[in-house]
């Protein structure tokens, strides 16, 4: 008989090639993200601004920010619960998106009141969209396909394209008309990404909710391991080797994590988490005391090539002789993308010899990256008497050091999880997630204060000291980690 007579059940065939809705996805949370970061690279200095905002003090911004983000991070999680239970993935998408554009819109009013209402908008709208679109990408692919690593390092690229045009678009947007134009602009980002996911529906045929897709107990594990600005595979150990040989090695790992104790391996994420909260409130200063400092203390004109930068992506329109510190936020999704292949391809080239650090391991390498991105934000201040402009190539380098460490550390965070999470606890572990990075991103506030208080040498020494604290800690159990998650 024919082998072409021979059906193959669809479930069981693997992908050739990516389908077309992966780019459909690309396209939509790319300028979702642009909207996201627009409002974000904005936010801290507009509510400083005494003209067009409100003259807040910087402390009182600063824990604004720090509140809107904890409740952001922790949305995702309230969000892929009601689309698993209720409306849908591609329903819930769609609905985020506008509450995303209502809260963008709302923004580019004067008006304190209506200021809460907008962000009220933007939690909500990303509760909705962001856990769902990135659990569609995953049911794009049968399970175990060697195809799905590559999809979530594409979409991912899509994520920072993103972030990376955002802070670039809004700092010539805000020179020349103003702040609320510029928020009105993350709107627009909205319409667009909305429009994509509408118009082009018909490839995302059959990636919804449905039995498949749900978990023991009608959980919703894609819905709730969908990350937050991370894509699962970058930097993990899992090989991206074909299907066969993946699926092989996924159950090899699944056998040695379900014979570690379920104690034991609580126990191991809980340690995971308390490395999440102080990575987060490190990591996002960017929005606050990052941004301060490059708004305050950076001469962004001392340099003869960083301005032919600025210029050359910003076609022109931006006056660099007046640069805010909003174009800095640019500068870590920028990285994002030049590091994220050589570093996935260096992990590749460790791996073939046997020499891939586990999980634990790279965790560690990138608390102290952290840290060591600290110290060069510490030496930055002390060589302009913390008052005083500096270089932009220190926000750069230190920014370079800090992305190396965000893609050893976020983007395999919720993977780890479930993969040593015990089945029966997977959903508590993955909330447990969700409210580790809530609460980091709540303490940006709580030490971004001190921003005022303390000298910025001693700010910057002090976060140095505690990331490098945290990745002792963790250099000091990896054998019991990697006991209590071995083949991660």
């Amino acid at each position: 008989m024919s082998t072409a007579a021979v059906a193959v059940p669809a479930a069981a065939r693997d992908l050739d090639r990516h389908p077309r809705g992966l780019y459909v996805l690309f396209a939509t949370e790319m300028w979702e993200r642009f909207s996201f970061y627009t409002m974000l690279a904005l936010f801290t200095l507009y509510l400083q601004n005494p003209t067009e905002g409100f003259g807040w003090t910087r402390n009182r911004a600063t824990r604004l920010y720090a509140l809107y983000l904890a409740l952001v991070y922790f949305s995702p999680l309230v969000g892929g619960w009601v689309a698993d239970r209720k409306l849908g993935y591609r329903r819930s998408v769609m609905i985020g998106g506008l509450f995303f554009m209502a809260g963008h819109l709302l923004l580019s009013f004067r008006s304190v009141p209506i200021m809460y209402i907008a962000l009220l908008c933007l939690v909500v709208g990303n509760g909705f969209f962001k856990p769902n679109v990135s659990a569609m990408v995953g049911k794009l692919y049968p399970e175990g396909s060697h195809l799905k690593d590559r999809a979530y390092n594409i979409f991912y690229m899509g994520i920072n394209i993103g972030a990376f045009l955002a802070p670039v678009v809004a700092e010539v947007v805000r020179q020349w008309y103003g702040f609320h134009p510029a928020f009105a602009v993350a709107a627009g980002g909205m319409v667009i990404s909305v429009f994509v996911l509408w118009r082009f529906k018909k490839h995302l045929a059959g990636v919804d909710v449905g039995t498949a897709a749900r978990g023991p107990k009608g959980t919703a594990p894609e819905a709730a391991l969908a990350t937050v600005d991370a894509p699962p595979p970058a930097g993990t150990s899992t090989p991206m080797t074909p299907g066969g040989m993946f699926a092989a090695e996924a159950r090899k790992r699944t056998v040695a994590i379900d014979a570690v104790p379920d104690k034991t391996r609580i126990g191991a994420l809980i340690v995971v988490f308390l490395i999440v909260v102080v990575f987060w409130m490190a990591f996002h200063q960017n929005g606050a005391t990052w941004t301060y400092f490059a708004n305050d203390n950076t001469d962004w004109t001392s340099s003869r090539v960083v301005p032919i930068i600025v210029k050359v992506f910003t076609l022109g329109l931006l006056k660099t002789d007046n640069v805010s510190g909003v174009i800095s936020n640019a500068i870590n999704p920028f990285w994002v993308i030049a590091l994220t292949w050589p570093l996935i391809g260096f992990w590749g080239w460790l791996d073939r010899r046997g020499k891939e650090p586990s999980t634990p391991a790279k965790m560690t390498i990138g608390m102290f990256l952290v840290s060591a991105a600290y110290l060069i934000m510490f030496q930055a201040a002390r060589s302009g008497g913390d008052t005083g402009r500096v270089s932009p190539w220190w926000l750069i380098s230190a920014y370079a050091v800090i992305t190396a460490g965000e893609l050893m550390l976020s983007p395999m965070g919720l993977s780890l999880v479930s993969k040593v999470a015990p089945i029966r606890l997977r959903g508590v572990m993955m909330g447990g997630w969700f409210a580790a990075t809530a609460f980091g991103n709540y303490l940006v506030g709580t030490i971004g204060v001190k921003w005022t208080v303390w000298s910025h040498s001693k700010f910057f020494l002090v976060v140095a000291a505690m990331s490098a604290a945290v990745g002792l800690l963790l250099f000091l159990i990896l054998k019991p980690l990697r006991k209590a998650m071995p083949g991660v």
